[in-house]
């Protein structure tokens, strides 16, 4: 599944266009390096996505084929780490 539909799908973004306008402006990165909207995920990936007022490092859990329940949507994931920005 391309990366801006898994966050999509697993409700780390709001909108695909808007996890699409992320990974443009390189605000999704694993291993210090940018991704880009059409990453394949796979279970077991690391990234981390830079929202406006914190950071997030999240391990891939599952990788569903279509979209599913909004109280299932956790569990497609593992947060590792999540950090506030400091201004």
């Amino acid at each position: 599944m391309r990366l801006d539909k898994y966050l999509k799908v697993a409700r780390l973004a709001k909108r695909r266009s808007e996890a699409k306008d992320a990974t443009d402006a390189g605000r999704i990165e694993s291993g210090g390096r940018p991704l880009r909207a059409s990453h394949a995920v796979k279970p077991g990936d690391e990234f981390t996505i830079h929202y406006a007022s914190r950071s997030v490092r999240i391990r891939v859990e599952a990788v569903p084929e279509r979209a599913v329940p909004k109280h299932d949507a956790g569990s497609l994931y593992t947060i590792l780490e999540d950090e506030p920005h400091l201004c």
